[in-house]
C-alpha cells in the first residue's frame, strides 16, 4: 500500500475532502478553501492541522504580509 494512502485512511472526512481541493487548487488561502470546501473555519484549520501533523501539507507565510498564510501539499519525491 503507498505510504500517502495509509496516511490518508486515518484522516477525518473534512481533511481528505481538504487534501481533495488542495490537489487541484494547488495553493490557497484560508478564505479560498472556505469558499471552496464549504467546509468553517474551525473544522478547517482542524484538517490543515491533520494534514501537516501527517506531513503531507504545509503552511506559508505571505512575504508582503506576514498575516497571510497559503496551504499547499508537500512535494512527494
Amino acid at each position: 500500500m503507498n505510504m500517502e494512502i495509509e496516511q490518508t485512511v486515518s484522516l477525518s472526512p473534512s481533511s481528505r475532502l481538504l487534501l481533495r481541493v488542495l490537489k487541484e487548487l494547488k495553493v490557497a488561502d484560508l478564505r479560498t478553501l472556505e469558499r471552496e470546501t464549504g467546509l468553517a473555519r474551525r473544522t478547517l484549520m482542524y484538517s490543515v492541522r491533520q494534514l501537516r501533523d501527517a506531513g503531507l501539507a504545509e503552511v506559508q507565510i505571505c512575504l508582503n504580509d506576514s498575516r497571510r498564510r497559503f496551504y499547499c501539499l508537500k512535494p512527494t519525491i
